[in-house]
């Protein structure tokens, strides 16, 4: 018996190394092309064997060119991220020593604004930022501490006092505030640039992001916090100190088109986004198939261009070519936020045109992530923001002029003595 079962312990290794041949071969193409037919099935005739060679060649020939094309893809990956390195690196040098110790006499030559246009070195965003939004509040650090403990001040006596009394007489209305604010931050903290985890809470801009907005509300409690002024607010904290984010937020909220949104302005808003109004004139000149397609949809500009320019496009667009769009709006003013949105419509004008009302709103409202900066601005440099012979800002005068004298026209004379 013992003789016996000798000859079985050898052949176990023999099929588990069959089994592990079974196992692999199938997964190279070479095996099942090149590789001569089992024993008991008939032999691949002359011809057949030359076909599989010949297939076969014609694989690792194809194999390879897929492996140069792959290479040679990132040879000019490599090659593009060098020059846009190079590029910022000479850019920032130029303006570190020519641009910025001269700002107020080099920021509106053509040189600087074709330097702009490329986009800001990331050292010196804020700074331009700060320099080209201005500081008509006045707004100086230390009134910013002042607001900032005066909104530390609510926040303890709110935690103290919200659990008991909250309806006392003239504390009850001004405590709902409060409490509506504080709830309206904190929400919207926890939801802003959630995929980076450095606002949400135990994150490293938590603290700085809820003083900053906290201390606006002190500063401007006619206005309070409205939602998505987290996104403005937390784009700044990226590019600027703590007090100087503040100051720059605080003036940029104060530009007509951010006040129409934040103090629900209907009238201006409405002159900015609703139908037969200054974006229209420029999206029919500009694409008419696809205002032709949009109207036969019913889809007016409120319902997209709203969301993207109530943020500065920050909550919309990927940081970084939102960072981009950021630098033209300091360029150029409230006119660059209407031309990059009718860059994003002519970006993706044929994939529009081919979809109804609700995927068009659905697309609109949650943009592509990985659109590029490059692309974009290439579709918004061929948009024109002029109208026979008028730019963006004296349409929209125009039409607010308009506007107010068929106000004028419709208010009975009783009111308007």
């Amino acid at each position: 018996m013992k003789d016996s079962s000798v000859p079985l312990c050898p052949q176990r290794p023999l099929l588990a190394g069959r089994r592990k041949n079974l196992e692999f071969e199938p997964l190279s193409t070479t095996a099942l092309i090149l590789e001569d037919r089992p024993s008991n099935l008939p032999a691949k005739s002359t011809e057949e064997t030359q076909r599989h060679k010949l297939e076969y060649e014609e694989m690792v020939a194809g194999a390879k060119r897929r492996e140069l094309k792959e290479a040679q893809r990132k040879k000019r990956q490599m090659k593009e991220r060098h020059r846009q390195e190079d590029s910022i690196s000479n850019a920032m040098v130029i303006w570190n020593t020519e641009i910025l110790p001269h700002w107020d006499s080099m920021y509106g030559t053509r040189r600087v604004r074709e330097l702009w246009w490329q986009g800001l070195p990331p050292s010196v965003r804020g700074r331009v930022w700060s320099l080209a939004i201005g500081n008509e509040l006045n707004i100086t650090p230390e009134l910013y501490e002042i607001f900032l403990s005066r909104a530390k001040e609510k926040w303890r006596s709110y935690s103290e006092t919200s659990s008991v009394n909250d309806s006392e007489s003239d504390g009850g209305a001004s405590l709902a505030d409060r409490e509506s604010s504080l709830d309206l931050i904190k929400l919207d903290i926890s939801r802003t640039f959630p995929s980076l985890f450095i606002f949400q809470k135990g994150g490293p801009y938590h603290d700085l992001l809820h003083s900053v907005l906290g201390a606006y509300t002190c500063y401007r409690p006619d206005i309070g916090y409205v939602q998505g002024m987290s996104f403005i607010a937390a784009v700044l904290i990226l590019n600027l100190e703590e007090a100087e984010a503040f100051i720059t937020f605080a003036n940029l909220l104060n530009k007509p088109c951010q006040m129409a949104f934040f103090r629900v302005d209907h009238e201006l808003v409405h002159f900015y986004f609703y139908t037969n109004h200054s974006f229209e004139i420029f999206f029919e000149e500009n694409l008419p198939r696809l205002f032709s397609h949009f109207q036969t949809n019913s889809l007016t500009p409120d319902l997209y261009l709203i969301d993207w320019i109530f943020t500065l496009y920050s909550k919309s667009l990927p940081l970084d070519v939102a960072c981009r769009v950021w630098d033209v709006f300091c360029r150029d003013g409230e006119e660059s936020l209407f031309r990059t949105g009718l860059g994003i419509l002519h970006l993706y004008e044929e994939v529009l045109l081919q979809m109804d009302f609700i995927h068009i709103a659905q697309f609109l409202t949650r943009l592509p992530e990985d659109l590029q900066s490059h692309t974009l601005f290439n579709a918004m440099a061929s948009t024109h923001m002029i109208s026979r012979n008028r730019r963006w800002a004296q349409v929209f005068s125009a039409l607010m002029k308009d506007g107010n004298k068929e106000a004028d026209k419709n208010t009975s004379p009783a009111l308007r003595s």
